[in-house]
């Protein structure tokens, strides 16, 4: 029923006062002397202002520009705010990576004795002089295999250091890298050279997002750097499982997207006592501003749940050693923003009195190693994994002649075949758990895990929502008489934005305040797709068009959408999540306009608009009515390669909750679908058929069969 609440609230007055505490203009009681002419009319608005499209705003309204800025406050935050000493900080590790393994879609890593087996496998041995090559595939999960090769110098009298280099993008992984790990088998390292799910012997995937089309990653809160950091994992524990091996004394490293692993694993597991990851560091600010995160495979970054930057992952590492290699012309990473990376870090080894286990190496040129930096990191890992002091200019560089060089082919673990039960190919649909519908049998049940729910999406996928709202600041800037008693009215939903709204009175003043149906405009519809939608509904209602970030004034081109959605993501939040906060404070705008009954509150979209508007009135909690028509059927499909199609993905939102149980959990709400609807919100009116008045549901094949409250 469009009367009943929630949840408790302000009152109307409550409301009021803390509006008029905030410094806006509500109804003709709110006008100000400087209101630059013009009153607020019959309707109580605020006041009139001079369109501020003509005065001159100095809001940017512009995507590109405020996720960069928003970029920038990402990264401004890495390392920024370290407690006062060095127990404290250390106190603070395990909820950071806790928080950092749920980003990588790990919310829960088992500890070594109680993970699955490994399998190993040996397929076959190549012996060389001076060490063997150990052709072997391991199963991190039950089929999710790992193909890889194990360098094991001849002669060893007693455990030895173990280096685990996993690879980069390049295709015949353990081929094109083999020569880092023959050189620290040549300087006494046992080696595992570890290939990637999507360039390995079983190709998989790493582009969802950058090439499929696959947005619902991001919902699912799955990253394939969360598996390849796995993997990674699993690794250490078939390294530290030789007899061979000293388990204390295990590092890691690799280029590329294996810089980036290195940084994933060695902030993952402490065993990894040593940590050099080359070409894989830069910061979000970077990755956005300057547009890096377009060439940039999705096994680069972790789903920002939290707002962290790589420093924050780096920090992990502390004060274990860490030598950062990147070369100074990288064009997926600007030098800048690898030498603030570091910086950041740094920080936190000054606090841990640990500095001079932090080094950073610039090399000469492109994306790629140099002899300076494998020479570097071979004397780095010698001096804190084996205890020899090795200067890098005496030491000798990888030899890749190619005579020096052993064959794709004889390099292989599957010349069989690959496995019929391997779940490389699919691991994107299981790694990360989800939600399932929950069993709810009373409305008490209901209410628990409602909270449950809002509780975690506010945690982690709305995270980015402002602590503090900005102040509203309505603004009529026209009104006209047609039917209805209609304006126009810009108001502040985040800071940076000033978005517009066209509120519809009826024109009879004995029906005022009226009750308001908020109508979230659609990204790409046609001028009055909305008020078609809403055509012949109760006109005793008032309307509020609104129109959220992306639609209509404030739309990019479709060119932009593959990068901004992209762009938003590694910033902590997606298109569909921002604007869920517009529509949420375009509700809130809506309850404190004067001819508008703040009681009667109603929420009506279509298409992928329909997702932000059930997730606006889960999160208000006092909407009474949600109207949707041609809602998706899930977040858990893909939408279109290019970026273009519905954007309604939100980061890790499927691991609490769906659409369907979304408009489930609105209950006593009333909920109404407008034509056809799919087959999963059954559960949704099954659900609120179980727990009865005052809440309910409607079917109409349009909104002009509904009325509200009947």
């Amino acid at each position: 029923m469009c009367s009943q609440r929630l949840s408790d609230a302000l009152t109307r007055r409550e409301l009021m006062q803390a509006v008029a505490a905030a410094g806006l203009t509500l109804g003709t009681a709110a006008r100000r002397a400087d209101n630059q002419g013009g009153d607020a009319g019959d309707a109580g608005l605020p006041a009139r202002r001079e369109p501020e499209l003509t005065r001159g705003s100095g809001l940017m309204n512009d995507i590109r520009g405020y996720l960069a800025a928003e970029a920038r406050r990402v990264t401004g935050r890495a390392c920024a705010s370290l407690p006062v000493s060095a127990r404290d900080w250390l106190s603070l590790l395990p909820g950071r990576r806790r928080q950092f393994l749920e980003m990588m879609g790990v919310p829960e890593l088992p500890p070594p004795d109680a993970r699955s087996p490994l399998n190993v496998h040996v397929a076959g041995v190549l012996h060389k002089p001076g060490y063997r090559i150990e052709k072997l595939h391991y199963q991190s999960l039950p089929g999710l295999y790992v193909t890889a090769n194990l360098y094991v110098p001849d002669g060893l009298k007693s455990p030895a250091p173990a280096v685990l280099y996993v690879c980069g993008h390049a295709t015949n992984q353990k081929a094109h890298y083999q020569a880092h790990p023959r050189r620290f088998a040549q300087l006494g390292f046992v080696s595992l050279i570890v290939e990637t799910i999507e360039l390995g012997e079983i190709p998989g995937h790493h582009h969802g997002c950058y090439r499929q089309g696959w947005w619902h990653w991001y919902s699912r809160g799955y990253t394939p750097a969360g598996v390849e950091m796995y993997n990674g994992i699993r690794g250490l524990d078939l390294l530290a499982s030789l007899p061979y091996v000293d388990a204390n004394r295990m590092g890691v490293t690799g280029i590329s997207g294996g810089g980036a692993t290195s940084w994933w694993v060695g902030a993952a597991d402490e065993r990894a006592k040593v940590v050099a990851p080359v070409c894989g560091t830069g910061t979000i600010a970077s990755h956005v501003a300057e547009r890096t995160v377009d060439g940039h495979c999705d096994c680069m970054f972790f789903i920002n749940l939290y707002g962290w930057d790589l420093a924050d992952v780096g920090a992990l590492i502390a004060p274990r050693p860490l030598l950062v290699a990147s070369a100074d012309r990288d064009g997926l990473y600007s030098i800048a923003s690898i030498q603030e990376t570091v910086e950041r870090i740094r920080a936190v080894y000054r606090l841990l009195k640990a500095d001079h286990h932090l080094r950073f190496i610039a090399t000469p040129g492109g994306h790629s190693y140099h002899r300076s930096s494998r020479t570097g990191i071979f004397s780095w890992f010698l001096k804190h994994l084996a205890g020899q002091e090795a200067p890098a200019d005496k030491l000798e560089d990888v030899d890749e002649r190619p005579e020096s060089q052993e064959s794709a082919e004889s390099l292989r673990v599957f010349t069989a075949g690959i496995p019929k039960d391997e779940r490389v190919t699919t691991i994107q649909d299981s790694f990360v758990p989800l939600a399932k519908p929950p069993q709810i049998a009373d409305a008490a049940a209901l209410a628990a895990h409602r909270a449950k729910v809002v509780a975690d999406l506010r945690a982690r996928t709305f995270h980015h929502f402002p602590p503090r709202s900005a102040p509203l600041t309505p603004r009529v800037e026209m009104e006209w008489q047609e039917g209805w008693h209609s304006s126009r009215i810009a108001f502040t939903p985040e800071e940076g934005w000033r978005l517009h709204a066209e509120l519809a009175l009826p024109s009879d003043p004995e029906l005022r305040p009226a009750p308001v149906l908020v109508c979230l405009k659609s990204p790409g519809g046609s001028r009055y797709q909305m008020e078609e939608f809403v055509g012949g509904f109760d006109r005793r209602w008032a309307r509020l068009f609104v129109q959220v970030r992306g639609v209509e004034e404030t739309s990019w081109g479709p060119e932009m959408s593959w990068h901004i959605r992209r762009a938003a993501a590694i910033t902590g939040r997606t298109v569909a999540s921002m604007r869920v906060l517009d529509a949420l404070r375009a509700i809130e705008l809506a309850r404190g306009l004067a001819g508008v009954d703040g009681k009667r509150v109603a929420v009506a979209a279509e298409g992928e608009m329909a997702a932000v508007a059930l997730y606006a009135a889960l999160l208000d909690a006092n909407t009474c009515a949600v109207a949707i028509g041609n809602p998706p059927a899930t977040q858990n499909e893909p939408s279109r390669p290019d970026g273009t199609g519905p954007a309604v993905e939100m980061l890790g939102c499927l691991r609490f909750t769906d659409l369907p149980q979304v408009a489930g959990m609105l209950w006593p709400a009333e909920l109404v679908f407008v034509g056809q609807r799919p087959d999963t919100y059954a559960w949704a009116e099954e659900l609120y058929a179980r727990l009865g008045a005052p809440g309910a549901t409607r079917r109409v094949a349009s909104l002009a069969e509904w009325r509200p409250g009947v």
